[in-house]
């Protein structure tokens, strides 16, 4: 049963994502007959730390009070992709993990987990500008770029920021039930479940080549997305042979022509839904998947969620 909640700090900590935590789990709202948490925050760098902010705090428990937490968060901090973590406390993470508490991080967050060995061969999540870093430090680690935040119990992992309150709410919801995250959520104001994942969110600009050999090609490419084209045809264009532009095209960007192409009609389908009120069908063509069931699917599968939707948490419900 979760009912020993404890927030443990690192100087430099960001105040929102302590703010989720301390939010979902240390709020008494008995009046509406939810559960009231036994919630502490504690500090890995003794009693007096800043924020990210410049906002300095006091903090009255130190690392024995994650002996007795049921969970042990980690929010975000300042430059936590780069920095070295105490080791006293990356031990009472492991020693909690290991007496089946579980650990719960928000965004960077995830890298104290890491450091600890605790996302060894395990997914995870973290906010998609720092996924590349992640996984290159800590090879070990299954980072999924593309999620809110994943459960792998008895760790969860959230990415960037709101994405927090979603891991929180999940946690609540599989411990204590639908209708205790439902009304926890709408005391905060926001949804109890989102659909999609941090796809949605992610800045995706067109990628660099290698080289510059078929750079021409690939701006001709950009500007005809809503034309069916073959390789043999590109090939032409690159005055190459279909066999030799298939393997500069995979050396100099690192994917062939079909996957490429499929990535910028996406791209530009995400463009055409958050700037403009154009229906899916005109979409659709436009960006070459010929009609509104073709963009769906694709669109579903790369970003994971609809185009409608989409287009809901970027311009408001009244747009879709």
């Amino acid at each position: 049963m979760l009912q020993n909640v404890a927030v443990v700090l690192l100087d430099g900590v960001n105040p929102f994502e302590l703010g989720v935590v301390c939010e979902v789990f240390g709020t008494d709202r008995s009046d509406d007959g939810l559960p009231v948490y036994d919630f502490a925050v504690a500090s890995a760098e003794g009693p007096a730390l800043r924020m990210n902010s410049g906002v300095s705090l006091q903090v009255e428990h130190g690392l024995e009070r994650l002996e007795t937490a049921d969970l042990i968060a980690v929010p975000a901090g300042h430059s936590y992709a780069s920095r070295e973590f105490p080791p006293e406390l990356l031990d009472a993470l492991r020693r909690g993990v290991d007496r089946g508490a579980r650990v719960l991080s928000v965004c960077s967050g995830a890298f104290v987990l890491a450091a600890a060995g605790l996302l060894d061969d395990r997914r995870c999540a973290v906010h998609w500008k720092h996924a590349r870093d992640l996984a290159r430090q800590y090879p070990r680690a299954v980072v999924e770029p593309d999620v809110l935040y994943v459960d792998e119990d008895p760790v969860i992992t959230s990415a960037g920021t709101a994405a927090g309150i979603d891991a929180c709410l999940h946690l609540v919801r599989k411990e204590q039930g639908t209708e205790v995250a439902n009304k926890i959520a709408r005391r905060m104001v926001v949804p109890p479940h989102r659909d999609g994942g941090q796809a949605q969110y992610i800045e995706r600009p067109l990628p660099h080549t290698q080289g510059d050999t078929i750079g021409d090609v690939l701006s001709w490419m950009e500007r005809h997305l809503d034309e069916e084209v073959t390789v043999e045809q590109l090939a032409a264009h690159a005055h190459m042979s279909p066999r030799t532009f298939a393997r500069r095209f995979q050396q100099e960007t690192g994917t062939t022509p079909y996957r490429w192409v499929l990535r910028q009609r996406l791209l530009e389908a995400q463009r055409l839904l958050e700037a403009t009120d154009e229906t899916m069908d005109a979409i659709a063509s436009r960006t070459g998947f010929g009609n509104a069931a073709t963009l769906r699917h694709h669109f579903v599968r790369a970003v994971g969620t609809t185009p409608n939707a989409y287009r809901r948490t970027f311009r408001g419900p009244e747009a879709a």
